[in-house]
């Protein structure tokens, strides 16, 4: 039996964590969006009080809309944690299909090779999106 292979492309991306702008950013959406929802909570509670029995379904619904606002935000600073861990589990490929694997990972890379060597011949044209 032969070595596992790992099926992870040689340069895997790393994660990086939100820092500086891009963290402010992301807490400040939180913050609105956390304000529109008290806002909306409050304004469908005064309606709902008033007479409005349709305002009750939005009395719930908008503290339903906060706290999936909190996941998200949960979920956008964290989620660089849950690639990392993911990719620190080592991938192992069955051994039957390891040979598969090594002919596909070749084949890539001569695509590859192939692709930048037209891109060299003919700098000029421009490669479909």
């Amino acid at each position: 039996m032969g070595s596992p292979v790992s099926s992870e492309p040689a340069q895997a991306q790393s994660g990086t964590r939100l820092t500086g702008s891009e963290a402010a950013k992301v807490h400040l959406t939180l913050v609105a969006g956390l304000a529109l929802c008290i806002a909306a909570f409050l304004f469908e509670v005064k309606r709902a009080l008033g007479g409005n029995e349709l305002s009750w379904a939005y009395v719930f619904e908008w503290p339903l809309f906060a706290v999936f606002a909190v996941y998200m935000w949960w979920t956008v600073l964290h989620q660089n944690r849950r690639r990392q861990r993911a990719a620190a589990k080592p991938k192992v490929v069955a051994p039957e299909h390891v040979e598969m694997l090594k002919n596909w990972q070749e084949h890539l890379r001569s695509m590859a090779s192939a692709e930048a060597e037209a891109h060299r011949a003919d700098p000029e044209s421009e490669s479909l999106p």
